[in-house]
């Protein structure tokens, strides 16, 4: 035990659990351990809203697998986090948010920036520490840690303010790292069982092959069996992307090909994945999902095996671990799998849909004009993309397509907002990456209406010396709503049409680099110029209206107006 102040018991654990970083806003609730960042080897990134601090810390924890840490003032700074907190929960992000609280003394007086600030937290993070004594602190700053990586998942740390003060005797708790484990040996045994017996097996690769780092282990079993992969929707960087095996992701704007293959599977291996709702929707007008497939399924958190879809197998453990445990049971078992009999027929089903899917990509919207289609600018991006690149997705209509166009040869490149789609994700969540994973190029696909939510960032970028590029889609509207005004109440615009400055000139006014793309043959030099920069660069390209395909089909059904007021609608 070592006296110390709580202020530096929490510091000390900070750094014994590997932080190095922290994104907030300065606050004087926490101000007394701030002081002491920097010489404990932390560096404080101070940020123009806390939103797009948990954003960051986000997008630092996906590009490193390592936990990202936010923090701010208490009450009004605490709150803003919610989103950001929100989405990292459904990312499974191993965020810590630390939420400093008004102190115990006034507590439930209604003083001056307080609020209940536990409650906001309680459905969207793996686990809340409440600092009840100051003796604590460094006890619950390490369990917040060991939590948020062992759950794969949000944690939240409250500090009651006045508890940074004093003088306790602590001991500062190193990590706890919990062994992985490859499942059950019965599920194991099972899941290989079904495979070998599968005539067209599938693999859904998913996250959870990016958070185990087991990416090797499922090309493995993949090559082994000669089984076609799809990527779990926005993971397109589970499987190297270049493998004739992959024939791109599902989901939303995915790959046909993909959604062809999986058609044809009698078993799939949901391979670290939840297979989520939105991610195994109808698309394209394909209704792809097999339903009279067996599905084994493996992930690390039990309560979702079987959760959206009836599985043949659950298997409890780590995908790459249970990737190859399972290859090795197949390949000691006395049985040939069924799968190796047919498997050059599988292969050029494979080659033929990939095929005929980069066909239509080629031909899809690629115009030449001016404002460029926005096809035809995803098509220029793709092409002109470093290698080695990390790419993260706003939502909205032309990011969304965009899942169509990327494509990764390592884990850790690709970061959407996920299942929980809200706006102003892409860029913090790049400068994130980009401070975990300097030597990479970060890149953000941002539409105009997201970008109105984030483009403050850009001073975060500057002062804080992070170049960041970011692609903004300036089309002069809500494109996503709007292709439901379109489809369901006649052209009635309300709400999603836009009236922008020049985002590049304000880009160059906040003392970044802005480049303004008016042709399709300027975007890949414009494209390379901002990746190569050592500022950031916001690349503003003129977009035409060309909407895709709605988000669901099924989210809305056609209005039907009952007063008489409404039939003097007129379409605008």
């Amino acid at each position: 035990m070592t006296r110390m102040t709580p202020s530096e018991a929490f510091v000390e654990t900070l750094a014994a659990h590997g932080v190095t970083d922290v994104f907030g806003i300065v606050g004087s609730a926490y101000m007394d351990a701030l002081d002491i960042f920097e010489p404990a080897g932390i560096r404080f990134i101070s940020v123009q809203h806390e939103q797009g601090a948990g954003h960051m810390a986000d997008g630092y924890s996906r590009a490193s697998n390592r936990a990202g840490v936010c923090i701010g003032q208490n009450g009004p700074g605490v709150t803003n986090f919610v989103t950001a907190i929100a989405a990292a929960y459904w990312a499974h992000s191993p965020v810590v948010c630390i939420t400093p609280e008004t102190g115990t003394a006034t507590l439930g007086l209604g003083g001056f920036q307080e609020t209940e600030q536990l409650p906001y937290f309680e459905n969207i993070t793996k686990y809340q520490a409440h600092v009840n004594r100051s003796d604590r602190i460094a006890e619950f700053t390490g369990r917040c840690f060991d939590i948020a990586l062992s759950e794969r998942g949000p944690t939240q740390l409250n500090i009651p303010r006045d508890l940074f003060y004093g003088d306790i005797d602590v001991e500062i708790p190193g990590p706890v790292r919990l062994e992985r484990s490859a499942g059950g040996p019965e599920s194991l045994k099972d899941a290989a069982t079904i495979l070998s017996q599968a005539e067209f097996p599938v693999i859904v690769a998913g996250g959870g092959i990016i958070m185990s780092g087991g990416q090797a282990e499922a090309v493995a079993l993949a090559e082994y069996l000669s089984a076609p992969v799809v990527a779990s929707y926005l993971h397109n960087d589970a499987f190297p992307a270049s493998h004739e095996l992959l024939c791109g992701p599902l989901g939303y704007q995915g790959s046909k090909a993909a959604m062809k293959v999986i058609a044809k599977a009698d078993v799939v291996l949901a391979l670290g994945t939840r297979l989520g709702p939105f991610g195994t929707l109808p698309q394209h007008g394909i209704e792809y999902w097999p339903e009279d497939a067996r599905i084994i399924q493996i992930d690390t958190d039990p309560r979702m095996l079987g959760l959206v879809r009836p599985v043949s197998v659950g298997v409890c453990g780590d995908a790459g671990l249970a990737a190859a445990a399972i290859l090795d049971l197949l390949q000691t078992s006395n049985e040939t799998p069924a799968c190796h009999a047919n498997k050059s027929e599988r292969m050029a089903e494979v080659s033929r849909q990939k095929a005929e899917w980069e066909k239509e990509l080629d031909g899809w919207g690629q115009d030449d004009g001016s404002p460029i289609a926005p096809r035809r600018c995803l098509r220029e991006l793709e092409k002109a993309l470093p290698e080695d690149a990390m790419v993260t997705t706003d939502i909205g209509n032309i990011c969304s397509v965009a899942n169509s166009y990327l494509r990764f040869e390592k884990p850790n490149s690709f970061f959407a907002a996920m299942s929980f789609g809200n706006c102003g994700y892409a860029f913090p969540a790049a400068i994130g990456a980009k401070v975990a994973a300097p030597g990479r190029p970060a890149v953000a696909y941002v539409g105009d209406g997201a970008w109105g939510m984030s483009l403050l960032e850009t001073l975060t970028c500057v002062r804080e010396d992070i170049p960041v590029t970011v692609v903004v889609f300036n089309n002069g509207q809500w494109g996503a709503e709007k292709k439901n005004q379109v489809d369901f109440y006649d052209d009635r615009y309300v709400g999603t049409n836009l009236v922008n400055p020049s985002f590049a000139a304000i880009a160059e006014a906040m003392g970044a680099d802005g480049i303004k793309v008016t042709h399709p043959g300027e975007i890949g030099d414009a494209l390379r110029q901002g990746t190569k920069a050592d500022k950031p660069t916001v690349i503003e390209v003129m977009v035409t209206q060309e909407l895709g395909d709605p988000f669901r089909r099924d989210a809305l059904t056609k209005p039907v107006r009952l007063l008489p007021k409404y039939k003097d609608y007129t379409v605008a």
